[in-house]
């Protein structure tokens, strides 16, 4: 899918591109290729003579090539962004490319963002530029403004993460807590774990995008103090994400805490019946040894009963005491 995005009015406007003749109807300052076909990337390279690298969205790609300059003057930066799937969390990798001085090109001037898939903060922004008129004026803006949108989409799950973790939290601390609920909470907070790991490691990824940025010297004063501000933001986000993973831990080693407590409850319970067993196994290898006892003599019939009884009683003698101790609760 190949979209691009002008400006009228101050407001951002999406155009889908369905031709190569249809690129030179506008002048996008934003062109995003969703899972681009090489037919589309032909149209591109013919129209603003921009050739996409083929490892453009690779994930195995090596740090040092990440964010750059071309000789050319083309900024290339990859970064990665959040997609807070419930069932599956991942980041999408995103490769943006920037021509700010090569007049002899039609792409100056022009933001291209390429991905495999659609990202909530495109939708975001988008959104938002709609509605805004002015927030966008240029195509370093947009990818100021996509970083920003980034950052406040990572809060807004952070957001959530703290509202399911009090959720969890009430349950656990209930001190009803069964195996079944146990395992049922272990998994709640594993995922809760490895989403705030992966905001963690999102943020760290756009702060060195804007590092990037501001090293490049491409932004002038204001959009500096916003992508400084964007930094800080980042921070904060930091220290929260540091206080989750804390909460994430001591549910964790509550909820194993009340595993081993039921588990020792069961082992107590054989432990019990264990002792309460000895005296009447003794009683029964004593009467069993074939050897003749003067009770048993003077019982006569009665002598099995007698046994019988006498094996009830120092079974029921001990499980009294354990009681009496409170061994049994």
């Amino acid at each position: 899918m190949l979209n691009i995005f002008s400006l009228a009015n101050g407001r951002l406007f999406q155009e889908e591109i369905e031709s190569l003749e249809e690129l030179s109807r506008f002048q996008p300052i934003w062109v995003d290729l969703e899972s681009p076909t090489p037919e589309e990337k032909r149209w591109i390279k013919q129209y603003y003579g921009l050739s996409i690298p083929e490892d453009a969205m690779d994930e195995d790609i090596e740090e040092s090539a990440r964010f750059y300059e071309e000789d050319n003057g083309e900024l290339h930066i990859r970064s990665d962004f959040l997609v807070a799937d419930e069932s599956d969390p991942r980041t999408v990798r995103v490769a943006f490319i920037l021509n700010q001085h090569n007049a002899e090109l039609k792409s100056r001037g022009v933001l291209f963002s390429i991905h495999d898939e659609d990202v909530p903060v495109f939708r975001l922004l988008r959104m938002r530029a709609r509605r805004a008129p002015g927030l966008i004026e240029d195509a370093k803006e947009v990818l100021l403004k996509l970083f920003d949108a980034d950052a406040e989409y990572s809060a807004d799950t952070l957001e959530d993460i703290y509202v399911d973790l009090e959720k969890v939290s009430r349950r656990v601390l209930a001190g009803n807590m069964t195996d079944a609920l146990a395992g049922e909470v272990l998994g709640s907070i594993a995922r809760h774990e490895d989403l705030n790991g992966r905001i963690r490691r999102n943020m760290m990824d756009t702060r060195r995008a804007l590092s990037f940025m501001m090293r490049s010297k491409m932004l002038n004063a204001e959009q500096f103090e916003e992508a400084r501000q964007i930094h800080r933001d980042i921070d904060s986000l930091d220290s929260h994400t540091a206080f989750l993973f804390d909460k994430i831990n001591f549910l964790m080693d509550a909820t194993v805490g009340f595993i081993n407590i039921n588990q020792n409850k069961i082992i107590k319970i054989f432990s019990v019946a264990s002792v309460a067993l000895l005296p009447p196994t003794l009683v029964a290898s004593v009467y069993g040894m074939n050897l003749k006892f003067p009770e048993l003599e003077f019982l006569g019939a009665w002598s099995y009963p007698y046994t019988v009884a006498l094996m009830v009683a120092s079974a029921l003698v001990p499980m009294w005491y354990f009681y009496k101790r409170g061994w049994l609760s």
